[in-house]
């Protein structure tokens, strides 16, 4: 299956997609992008023809397995229609092209917590206080009555956000004189107020790459807003207006040169690894901080805002804690890490190798001696996870396979670090769950790559294999430290269920673990600001300074972080991003009315200042709450919230300067 580039053109912008990568493991460099199922491929080498000598294999008496075929589901693409509900209190997007990065934007929104619709009816979205039109603004994709509704929204106190302001007559109303196409600009920066807005205090939070004009592939279309009639709150690296913005009496404009919704899309699919500073261990926030950025000028349009926080329980700081077993001495060695966090009441995830195969990467360690180990760990109160059967560097170039891979006819073989022979993607996945339930007795619903080897089937694959979440990517890779949802072959127009938490830290960069913990802190401080996620991966190859470093981060954390094993963390946010929020007011009351599919706990809602709980209703409720937030102890079914607005109009507002 080949890599396609993913195309938006709107009226002219043409945003071209990268297909490079970078990191000291993600195996996503350029060569490794087209999957070559037959052969040879630069330096790397994937065959099906190597005969495994049977002393190079392990084989458990009556261990065959799995017995049931494994069917891809057929590629659905994505309506919008999906998210056509809801109430006024919602943000809208008016979709002027549907073939757009759309779902890129309702997956972020979905991330930052921010309720939304989704409309094609100009009529219904301007009931909405903040309106945002994506993924242009031109009088060829809206009528002229359209046009001057928009143009009258924020006059009368509404909110309108228009991306890629073409035309229509609406360079007054967003305040700026024309819009001009450029495929120069190569950086975002953000100006001192949104700075001061967003409370941006570290220097990649301020500024990002958008392009690299020196290589053809790394080429952004961009819009950029002359004579903006206010500051702008961001430039692009040559001064020019990237976010324009217009105050009116009671309402605001902001004019965006930069489709975020494209740009969530190919950063999340490690379409944009380039523009990463780092691949793992460093902040990498450009997605987060334009999501912050959406969250907060709907708060501040929308004085009944409530919207879901993206950690549970109040705290600030998702944490998890993950270990890779993929060495002879690591499932001994894993017992210390399981002991010392059932002592903290943590739950870790044990990424389990199934190496019962003789290769170039290790002697077997995945035989009768060694899996009574793994109940040992699960016994322990941590979960099990996938980490494939053959850890190949060149996983990401195995061929999907055939879905009837079994325990033991299955034999993937490493030869040396970019050959391998045998292996498939199913069969990984396939086996290795197999194999980890069989000697566990727990369901394996997360895993994770050898080396992060990265496949562009393995969403689908993942999901059809019983799969839901994943920590395969870095946080630099993938320009974000918040959990997404993934899409179908890494591409742009349909989403599976499965969910992806990008790694944080990772214990193979200099110096060691242990001479690392303040750098480590400092990032888990800059990540709370905002609920961000912190993924640690260790290897428990040794135990002394890993184990070291894992406690010191801990006890420097604990305060405002919720810890949970990678499975546990997607199952919490699968139900919250299931959950569907509305608000209205009735007389000087307000009410919050939730729908939550799954059952949830600590799910928490950010609220107005002034807010008070006077009563909630739904099926074994408690809610904890103080002058920021309410925690739902644990809910599911319908869920009605009412508050005291003593200051109902008090809602956060963009500096005005």
């Amino acid at each position: 299956m080949q890599r396609r580039s993913v195309f938006f053109i709107s009226l002219g912008l043409l945003l071209l997609v990268s297909l490079s990568g970078q990191g000291c493991k993600r195996t996503s460099q350029p060569a490794a992008r087209e999957q070559d199922t037959s052969g040879a491929l630069g330096n790397t080498y994937v065959g099906n023809e190597y005969q495994l000598p049977p002393d190079h294999m392990f084989v458990f008496d009556g261990v065959r397995g799995p017995a049931e075929p494994t069917v891809i589901p057929p590629k659905e693409r994505a309506q919008w229609t999906t998210y056509d509900h809801g109430g006024d209190s919602r943000l809208v997007i008016l979709l002027t092209d549907s073939d757009s990065g759309w779902l890129g934007l309702a997956h972020g929104l979905k991330t930052i917590g921010v309720p939304f619709r989704i409309t094609t009816d100009w009529q219904q979205a301007l009931r909405h206080r903040v309106v945002m039109v994506y993924p242009l603004i031109s009088g060829k994709v809206l009528p002229p009555e359209a046009l001057q509704a928009l143009a009258a929204h924020p006059r009368d106190g509404g909110t309108l956000i228009g991306f890629n302001v073409l035309g229509g007559g609406l360079q007054e109303t967003f305040g700026f004189g024309d819009a001009l196409p450029s495929r120069e600009r190569e950086e975002l920066r953000f100006t001192d107020m949104t700075q001061e807005l967003l409370a941006l205090t570290d220097e990649r939070e301020r500024a990002f790459r958008l392009a690299d004009k020196s290589q053809s592939d790394r080429v952004v279309g961009l819009y950029a807003y002359s004579q903006p009639l206010r500051p702008p709150l961001a430039v692009y690296n040559d001064g020019a207006a990237a976010i324009t913005q217009k105050f009116f009496a009671t309402g605001r404009a902001y004019a965006f040169g930069l489709d975020v919704g494209a740009f969530i899309i190919q950063g999340q699919n490690t379409r944009h690894e380039w523009l990463g500073r780092g691949y793992a261990n460093e902040f990498e926030p450009p997605i987060d901080v334009l999501l912050r950025l959406l969250k907060a000028i709907y708060v501040a349009g929308e004085p009944h805002a409530v919207v879901l926080r993206t950690v549970p329980e109040g705290k600030s700081l998702l944490v998890s804690l993950t270990h890779d077993v993929d060495y002879s001495r690591s499932l001994r060695n894993a017992l210390a890490y399981a002991q010392y966090e059932q002592e903290q009441g943590i739950t870790a995830t044990y990424f389990i190798q199934t190496k019962y195969i003789r290769d170039f990467n290790d002697e077997i360690f995945f035989d009768d001696k060694e899996v009574p180990l793994l109940k040992e760990i699960r016994a322990r109160g941590m979960e099990l996870g996938s980490h494939t059967v053959a850890h190949s560097r060149v996983f990401s170039h195995f061929p999907l396979g055939s879905g009837r891979e079994q325990y033991p006819t299955y034999q993937p073989y490493v030869m040396e670090r970019q050959k391998a022979y045998n292996g498939s993607v199913l069969g990984e996945l396939r086996v290795s769950k197999f194999l980890v339930e069989r000697f566990s007795d727990q369901s394996v619903r997360s895993f994770r790559p050898g080396e992060l080897s990265y496949p562009l089937s393995l969403p689908e694959a993942l999901w059809a294999t019983g799969y839901r979440y994943s920590s395969s990517l870095t946080a630099g890779s993938v320009l974000t430290h918040l959990p997404f949802q993934a899409r179908y072959s890494q591409e742009w127009d349909a989403e599976v269920p499965v969910f992806e938490f990008p790694i944080t830290i990772e214990d193979e960069a200099p110096p060691k673990m242990d001479e690392r913990v303040p750098q480590a802190v400092a990032l888990a401080q800059k990540l709370r600001r905002y609920g961000g996620s912190f993924v640690i991966l260790i290897h428990p190859n040794v135990v002394d300074y890993k184990l070291e470093f894992e406690k010191q981060f801990v006890n420097a954390v604990r305060e405002f972080s919720w810890f949970c094993a990678i499975g546990e963390c997607g199952k919490w946010w699968a139900a919250r991003n299931a959950v569907e929020l509305d608000t209205h007011r009735d007389a000087e009351q307000m009410i919050v009315e939730l729908q939550i599919p799954q059952r949830v706990t600590g799910l928490t809602l950010e609220i107005p200042p002034g807010w008070k709980l006077l009563e909630s209703s739904g099926k074994d409720m408690k809610v904890v709450h103080n002058a920021e937030w309410a925690v739902l102890k644990e809910a599911q079914g319908s869920v009605r919230l009412t508050f005291l607005a003593t200051n109902p109009h008090s809602a956060q507002t963009v500096a005005r300067r």
